[in-house]
């Protein structure tokens, strides 16, 4: 039987480092997720700036810190699983 503790380890560290890329692939929003990013024009004939919204998802901070905890759960069920003699 495989050793668990490094293997939860493993996919703690891999866990945290797929968090943290898709959070930053997806625009890496240091707020609330959003499902409309606002878009600034700029009117052709008046020359005024308005917005417009746009559909497109940015993951926030709770997706990163929901990855980040699952990620130390799992380190932490690391510790509670008796390690096996050699």
């Amino acid at each position: 039987m495989p050793r668990l503790r490094p293997i939860l380890r493993f996919c703690a560290a891999a866990l945290a480092i797929a968090t943290i890329a898709f959070w930053a692939a997806k625009g890496a929003h240091p707020g609330w997720s959003m499902d409309k990013v606002p878009v600034t024009l700029v009117d052709e004939i008046t020359e005024i700036e308005y917005t417009t919204y746009e559909e497109h998802f940015v993951p926030g901070l709770e997706y990163l810190a929901g990855g980040i905890a699952a990620a130390a759960v799992l380190f932490g069920l690391s510790f509670l699983v008796r390690s096996q003699p050699a």
